[in-house]
């Protein structure tokens, strides 16, 4: 369990207990997290696992109002694969379903609301990881909106990526690349003909300096941040 006692006004930090109680009084459900904030309001989530093999079943509730109370069923009976369907507890047709799955180095998934019902089209989304190389594809928006992007890990120290967004009808609209060196050093360059820079240096341990500049349709900007940890 997690105790924060309730502090007085001065205190900037919010006050909250948190219970986490495995199968309380015997009960064959866990409460994964009872928590009331210092304003008396609640909030509650409890799961049962293997209701049917592979299928585990989730509540969320604020313990105020029952047309808030949420259901999530993720089922993981198929290999390589993972349901999961959340909706309230009092209007099952206001829902969100997303379905995903694995094989080899690929990832797919499609994501939708009730909207499915009355035609409209799932969100769906891909991605590919294999040593050094990552991409990732995303359609949205009734598959009219395009997010690419993909990353390459040159060396040990220099990694290089870029993405775009593109629409069906405005084609495309947003694009970068950019690569970093040793987490320190910084370039990236965009569609809009903007470019940026920056470099990090480790003065000491926990005390850090940040630089950069940045060049765009409105002139040259540049600045300088001193983190200290």
């Amino acid at each position: 369990s997690q105790v924060d006692l309730f502090p007085d006004d001065k205190c900037a930090t919010p006050a909250k207990l948190t219970w986490k109680l495995p199968k309380p009084f015997g009960a064959p459900f866990t409460i994964d997290k009872l928590e009331m904030d210092k304003g008396g309001k609640f909030k509650l989530e409890a799961s049962k696992d293997a209701v049917i093999p592979g299928l585990k079943v989730e509540c969320k509730t604020d313990l105020a109002d029952f047309n808030k109370v949420v259901i999530v069923d993720t089922y993981t009976g198929i290999k390589d694969a993972q349901c999961i369907f959340e909706c309230k507890a009092t209007n099952p047709m206001d829902f969100v379903a997303e379905a995903t799955y694995d094989k080899g180095a690929t990832t797919c998934g499609l994501k939708f609301g009730a909207a499915v019902l009355k035609g409209g089209l799932p969100d769906f989304g891909a991605r590919f990881a294999s040593g050094p190389f990552f991409c990732s594809l995303m359609a949205t928006k009734g598959l009219s909106t395009f997010d690419v992007a993909a990353s390459y890990k040159a060396t040990p120290e220099v990694k290089v990526a870029a993405s775009c967004q593109a629409t069906a009808k405005g084609g495309l609209g947003a694009a970068q690349v950019g690569a970093v060196c040793k987490g320190l050093y910084k370039v990236k360059v965009a569609l809009d003909g903007s470019a940026c820079v920056s470099m990090k240096h480790n003065v000491a341990p926990g005390f850090s300096l940040l630089g950069g500049l940045k060049y765009g349709s409105k002139g040259v900007t540049y600045g300088c941040q001193l983190s200290i940890e």
